[in-house]
Formats: structure tokens, sequence, C-alpha cells
């Protein structure tokens, strides 16, 4: 999957389908590191019920998740389990650990 296809979903699902019911009163950035044939930094920052997609790299984000576009493309897609992908090394997680756990929920 093309990386630009990759950073529209995840702006959709960030942007306009994460409602603010989910989002409550979270107040954290998600990074993403993408790496392989394409690769990328952008964060998506929470706060008052809102999200916002930036593609370009935060000074301190709460949680950095790190995967191939392929990969994050899959997961943001719901083709991709984050635990099993977690567990076979596609997925890597710096920072809150908690945190990046409540992110599916978040935009699934």
């Amino acid at each position: 999957m093309a990386l630009a296809d990759v950073l529209a979903n995840i702006k959709k699902r960030v942007e306009e389908e994460a409602s603010p019911e989910k989002l409550g009163d979270l107040n954290a950035v998600f990074q993403f590191e993408i790496t392989g044939d394409e690769t990328g930094v952008v964060h998506a920052k929470v706060a008052d019920g809102k999200a916002e997609l930036v593609e370009a790299a935060h000074d301190n984000p709460n949680v950095t998740i790190i995967m191939s576009a392929d990969d994050l493309g899959k997961l943001v897609a719901g083709e991709l389990n984050a635990t099993s992908a977690f567990m076979a090394g596609k997925l890597k997680i710096k920072g809150d650990m908690p945190l990046a756990m409540k992110l599916q929920s978040l935009i699934g």
C-alpha cells in the first residue's frame, strides 16, 4: 500500500471518524514512524474531544508507533490485529503502552 494512501486513511480515521465521545478528555500525541520502502513521520494530536493529523514529527509524543506503511495500512483498515502485529515484531511501540492500547479503540 502506498504511503500517501495510508496517510489519507489515517487522516480520515483520526479527523473525521474519531468521535468526541470516544476521544473524551484524552490529551495525547500519537506519533507514527513509517518504515520500509517509503518512510515518513506523522503524529496525531488528540485534545478537547478532537484529533488532528500533522505530517511532521512531534518533539515529545506520548506514544510512538513504528511499522511499515503496508502493515500500518492494514492495521488502520482493520485487516491486521495490533496485538498479533506487536507479537510478530511488525509493530513496535515506544512510550506509554496503556495509551498505545487505547489507540485502536479510538480510531477503530
